[in-house]
């Protein structure tokens, strides 16, 4: 596999506290050390280390004083909350950088944790994009996802297992975020099956045998290990009346087939349609996030079932994704519906189709390898 380098870019010049977030394993560690060789690296996976900052954190103002460190970098930071204090001292006191990694703030929110006032500036890191991939294979991005271990992998099955049982292991179980770990197990499993669908809280609950109040503390906890996301429905309604309902999206199209016991999703299959939607919402969260673009994402659908996968900013993109070789009319129904009330500056439609084309109401089809290279060169949005 042939990389290029990472999208992001982390510029410290004009801040001193920073805050990287990222699900285990996309390369947060790595890009790190490998853009600020300099820094005084603090990693709280070490256990011994992790020990003696739980027991006295003070040792690391004394440390950062003493050597008088341009830049230090904690990462895993939510497994020693109480750090964040120390840190604070630090900026208000000495001239030393923070950037302060981790895969999950719900332990440093849910313990009323310092977070450094607002003063640190965040950013998130996403698994691999199709720009950081010389010639992206689209089935093996499906079926591997693009975290980097999982994507390079001629056999990403045992990493993909061991992905999994290492999450519940080391983010649910051992920072006691559920009781019921059998039962968040199941929920799982619920989730990879109505991945990209409406979410129905009682009925997953009465897969799991729980709450649906469970159900939904246990959505809240995969958002916070930046596992998932929700997508929410478009609001600013005029005629049709809509929906209510959020959908819920994986954040690596991997980790939703080992959730469904490693079957090969397979071109042609709902599946395969749902994991291409899935890998490039993910690709444009990951534009909008790297580049500082601040528009927020939706999608729109009325009650009698109409509905578009994406709507970008305010009505100003309507997108749709659509697993199949040739588009016709009446895949694109749903557009002439909302330009009964909205229409948008692009709408586009991305496809298998081999070339782009245009509809005479100016939805226009793209292959989705010419998607993602214009939404990397900023000709989207």
């Amino acid at each position: 596999m042939e990389l290029k380098k990472r999208f992001l870019e982390i510029d410290i010049s004009e801040n001193n506290a920073f805050f990287l977030w990222g699900a285990r394993k996309v390369g947060k560690t790595t890009y790190l050390k490998k853009r600020f060789p300099e820094a005084k690296f603090f990693d709280l996976l070490n256990t011994q280390l992790k020990t003696k900052m739980t027991l006295f954190p003070h040792l690391l103002r004394e440390e950062v004083v003493a050597n008088a460190y341009s830049l230090v970098v904690i990462d895993e930071v939510q497994k020693v909350p109480q750090l964040l204090d120390e840190v604070h001292w630090c900026l208000e006191n000495t001239p030393t950088k923070f950037i302060l990694c981790g895969s999950s703030a719900r332990k440093l929110r849910h313990g009323a944790a310092n977070l450094l006032g607002g003063r640190a500036w965040r950013y998130e890191m996403f698994p691999l994009t199709s720009e950081e991939i010389v010639d992206i294979d689209l089935v093996k991005a499906l079926n591997h996802g693009t975290i980097p271990q999982h994507y390079s992998s001629a056999n990403p099955v045992h990493f993909l297992e061991s992905y999994v049982l290492d999450y519940i292991d080391q983010e649910i179980q051992a920072e006691a975020l559920v009781r019921n770990i059998a039962g968040f197990g199941r929920f799982l499993e619920g989730v990879a099956v109505t991945n990209a669908e409406l979410i129905n809280y009682e009925n997953i609950a009465r897969e799991c045998g729980v709450s649906a109040k469970t159900i939904r503390e246990y959505y809240q906890i995969l958002e916070d290990t930046l596992l998932g996301y929700k997508l929410l429905p478009w609001h600013k309604r005029k005629v049709k009346p809509l929906i209510e309902s959020s959908k819920f999206y994986m954040f690596d199209t991997g980790l939703i087939r080992a959730l469904h016991n490693m079957s090969v999703i397979q071109p042609k299959t709902t599946e395969f349609g749902k994991a291409f939607e899935n890998f490039l919402i993910n690709e444009i969260r990951a534009y909008l996030s790297y580049t500082k673009t601040y528009k927020k994402i939706s999608f729109w659908r009325t009650r009698t079932h109409e509905e578009i996968d994406l709507i970008v900013g305010d009505m100003e993109v309507a997108i749709e994704f659509k697993a199949k070789e040739q588009i016709s009319g009446a895949d694109i129904k749903a557009f002439d519906v909302l330009y009964k009330e909205f229409i948008p500056q692009k709408n586009i439609v991305v496809s298998l189709d081999p070339v782009r084309r245009q509809f005479p109401n100016g939805v226009v089809v793209m292959p989705w390898a010419v998607f993602l290279k214009e939404l990397w060169q900023g000709l989207l949005f």
